[in-house]
């Protein structure tokens, strides 16, 4: 096997090759659509203890550079700025969502591609490519892995190992060898055990991600000066099919590429959980909503979902979450706080709100069971039933197939403004976010991406 026929040979000289001129309209819309959405998730878990404890760290570790810290307004080389506006924008688990095979979330490789672009001094243009590169391949690696690559054990961090570098490699200009160099560095050495999303969940749940697209921008940033890795990482002999079993489909990482893009593809998240509360969480608010229900009329709610809801969802530890982050993926805890409050947003998952006796007296009102002719739609589909029985003997059933923010039940632009308003107030000023969003959606128009990095440091107290 020589260089010139590995995947990451092909991946590499299709990747250096694309242009914004090269883009679809589609592409672009969702491009900075998504962008808009991850920035509000930033500036949203600016607040949040993990990123107050990673910002500590960050500072008395050292790092100057050129890259703007989101909130903060300091300055770092790119790989902490890398790492650190990573972490904000999943901390609160409420940026995107793509789920084939495997879940991902694109958009944590967003701020690695702002971070270069703002060291380089690169335009709104090339952000707009780097982003749907890094939507290109970590969507196809979700697709690539049959069953998923959860199913073996590991987290979807470890694709992000292999996406990152791609579109960091794209950032920099780098050539086709030098980005199939960067897949390799990082590739070989990025793998994430399945253990931080298993059980009681602690920080490690939104940290991996962030330290695996930390890792690819500092492949690229070594590949440029000439570091070599594997080219045989993805196929090769002890590559990552070799290691993390059979069974791939290997043609969804390069089949059609330029013939559309995936990012329009990918879904966004209308509350800040896991995406497999997504559904269940929207069926029940429809339900009590429209029958007038109150959380002591309920007696018990049946959901049904697919096998891993069961499996990752409501283990014992989802029926006593301590933390935030066992909350936001306990689909008990969920379906209580809807119950309790009628909606499911940040506030429903702070220390206080976890332990407020209201939500807590509904838990174990719910039951998670699989569904067999559900696990075949899947994951076409992420369907769910659920049913409520009230105390006074009355039953309500709703069945929904995919969560509201799919790709085929898109959140529409107020709905996307009313979520980054919510996350960015506490910190941006009314004007901020507005000259922030007009920068966003014209993207193509901007010159440098230290303006656009500009508007992201807080005005507000």
């Amino acid at each position: 096997m020589t260089s010139e026929t590995t995947i990451t040979r092909r991946i590499s000289e299709w990747a250096s090759g694309l242009r914004y001129e090269d883009l679809d309209q589609d592409a672009i819309d969702a491009a900075r659509r998504f962008l808009f959405d991850t920035l509000g998730c930033a500036l949203g878990g600016f607040g949040m203890e993990d990123v107050r404890i990673f910002l500590e760290h960050l500072d008395e570790m050292g790092g100057a550079g050129k890259c703007t810290l989101i909130g903060a307004g300091s300055k770092t080389n790119a790989v902490s700025a890398t790492m650190a506006n990573s972490l904000m924008a999943r901390a609160m688990d409420y940026n995107d969502i793509y789920w084939k095979q495997d879940p991902s979330h694109p958009s944590d490789i967003i701020p690695g591609v702002l971070a270069l672009a703002e060291h380089e001094g690169l335009d709104g243009r090339r952000i707009l490519v780097g982003i749907v590169v890094a939507y290109e391949f970590e969507m196809r690696l979700c697709e690539a892995a049959i069953p998923g690559i959860r199913e073996r054990g590991w987290h979807h961090a470890t694709l992000t190992s292999f996406a990152t570098p791609v579109a960091a490699g794209c950032m920099l200009g780098l050539n086709a060898e030098q980005i199939q160099h960067a897949i390799g560095i990082s590739g070989s050495h990025c793998h994430t055990l399945g253990a931080v999303t298993a059980g009681k969940l602690t920080m490690m749940k939104n940290t991996v991600d962030p330290m695996a697209v930390r890792e690819g921008v500092e492949a690229a940033l070594l590949a440029r000066r000439g570091y070599e890795g594997p080219e045989h990482v993805i196929e090769g002999k002890e590559g990552m099919v070799h290691c993390l079993g059979e069974s791939w489909d290997l043609g969804k990482l390069e089949d059609g590429l330029g013939d559309g893009f995936r990012i329009s593809q990918c879904g966004m998240k209308s509350y800040p959980t896991e995406a497999l509360t997504h559904a269940p969480i929207t069926a029940v608010l429809d339900l009590v909503r429209e029958n007038g229900l109150k959380a002591e009329d309920v007696a018990a709610v049946q959901i049904e979902s697919i096998a891993r809801a069961a499996d990752i969802l409501s283990d014992p530890s989802k029926y006593d979450p301590k933390t935030r982050e066992t909350a936001d993926h306990s689909l008990p805890y969920c379906i209580a706080a809807a119950l309790a409050d009628l909606k499911v947003t940040p506030q429903q998952f702070t220390v206080e709100k976890i332990a407020d006796p209201r939500i807590r007296a509904q838990l174990n009102k719910v039951k998670v069971v699989a569904n067999e002719e559900f696990e075949k739609l899947f994951p076409a589909k992420q369907a769910t039933r659920v049913t409520i029985k009230t105390a006074s003997g009355q039953e309500f059933v709703k069945r929904r197939d995919m969560p509201k923010g799919d790709p085929r039940d898109p959140m529409s632009e107020e709905e996307l403004q009313i979520k980054f308003d919510a996350l960015a107030e506490p910190i941006l000023s009314d004007r901020r976010r507005q000259e922030l969003r007009e920068t966003v959606f014209s993207l193509e128009k901007l010159d440098s991406a230290g303006r656009l990095m500009e508007l992201c440091v807080a005005d507000v107290s």
